[in-house]
């Protein structure tokens, strides 16, 4: 049996392999070096790594709490909420940014957003809201998952020593769950790194305007201009490996065996 899983293991590393090496061998050395002084690959990562820290943040604000009722509290409809939060899971980026890009567009919540000088449609913010969409109910997805298996003796005795509801929270709850809470952040930042789909729709294409690391990827294939493309696909590879090592490093139960580990449960 152990050399029969050597022969999927082996073609499935081949795969990958051949993915790497037709990127890596694609143009010559002094064009890629050529390439990567382009000043359009900066902006690329500058807008990237901005775009993605904003809608970590935003993820994390509304994941955490949102997890921790989801994972602590029973109501009716509930099974039809948890539903509606992790349907962005299961949508095609794509499909989630036209519903995104619809609803902006929206006489009504056009003229709200007119009112509040808030500009979303093809602009930063807007690719910054379309990686909320795809990212915050991973979040919360990570943190209803830890939450609902802690143990709960843990916070009841927090309640019988005087602690208030917001300070178990704080004080007891997050440092348990803080080391899958982590690697829910990792993940979500890496998601909007690699965000492209609902980003098109929603923020579009412009150079040096709404140009992500994806953005810049698409737009340079269109136009012939392999080098930087190709820089850029290697920094969003680069970007995924550097995870990885961080996620296990970590220590991680979405990536390790060792589930729970050191949280206390």
């Amino acid at each position: 049996m152990r050399y029969l899983c050597l022969v999927p293991v082996g073609l499935l590393i081949l795969l990958i392999a051949g993915v790497l090496a037709g990127l890596m061998f694609q143009l010559p050395l002094p064009q890629s070096l050529d390439a990567l002084a382009a000043s359009e690959i900066y902006f690329a990562l500058r807008l990237t790594l901005l775009t993605s820290g904003a809608a970590t943040l935003i993820a994390l604000f509304l994941g955490v709490p949102s997890g921790y009722f989801l994972a602590n509290h029973s109501f009716r409809g509930k099974a039809l909420v948890d539903t509606l939060i992790d349907l962005p899971m299961t949508m095609t980026p794509l499909v989630a940014g036209v519903g995104l890009l619809f609803l902006l567009s929206n006489d009504a919540v056009r003229q709200v957003l007119e009112v509040l000088k808030i500009e979303l449609l093809f602009s930063p913010w807007g690719a910054v809201l379309a990686q909320v969409l795809i990212t915050a109910p991973i979040m919360t997805r990570t943190c209803r998952s830890i939450f609902s298996v802690m143990d709960g003796r843990y916070e009841q005795v927090a309640q019988t020593l005087g602690l208030k509801p917001y300070q178990v929270f704080f004080r007891i709850s997050m440092p348990m769950a803080f080391p899958v809470i982590l690697s829910g952040i990792v993940l979500c930042w890496t998601r909007a790194v690699g965000e492209f789909g609902a980003t098109l729709m929603v923020a579009g294409a412009t150079r040096f305007k709404t140009e992500t690391l994806p953005i810049a990827v698409y737009l340079n294939i269109s136009s012939g201009e392999l080098g930087i493309a190709l820089i850029c696909a290697w920094l969003l590879i680069m970007t995924g490996f550097i995870v990885l090592l961080v996620m296990r490093w970590i220590g991680s139960p979405l990536w390790t065996d060792h589930s729970m580990k050191g949280i206390g449960i």
